[in-house]
């Protein structure tokens, strides 16, 4: 017998972020719930990470830039930051960055 207490309402979200049962996705959308995946796999494996996307407009995944706008409420909670570029030597300089900022923050905090 089906208990309807326990049921509860369907939302947008849930294709990002139910962990049981069935999601439908695009392939952008699975893209984007990989991203949030794996910073709950971090949490739980008690790691502290963030994700970082860039992109410009143009590139070969240009709706992916969609799909992350409108679910940034969402990314933020799950520590995913999506900046966007306006071109693509901007998306890699960008993304250099974020490969410096762990030798940085050691060579600043040890004089």
């Amino acid at each position: 017998m089906l208990n309807i207490n326990h049921l509860r309402e369907p939302s947008l979200d849930d294709r990002y972020e139910l962990e049981r049962g069935q999601v439908f996705l695009s392939g952008i959308q699975a893209l984007t719930r990989l991203m949030i995946d794996q910073q709950r796999r971090d949490a739980r494996d008690g790691l502290r990470t963030a994700s970082f996307v860039t992109g410009y407009p143009g590139s070969p995944l240009s709706g992916l830039d969609l799909v992350l706008h409108s679910a940034s409420a969402l990314l933020k909670k799950y520590s995913v930051h999506h900046a966007p570029a306006q071109n693509e030597e901007s998306a890699v300089g960008a993304l250099m960055g974020t490969q410096m900022l762990t030798s940085i923050h050691t060579r600043t905090s040890m004089g």
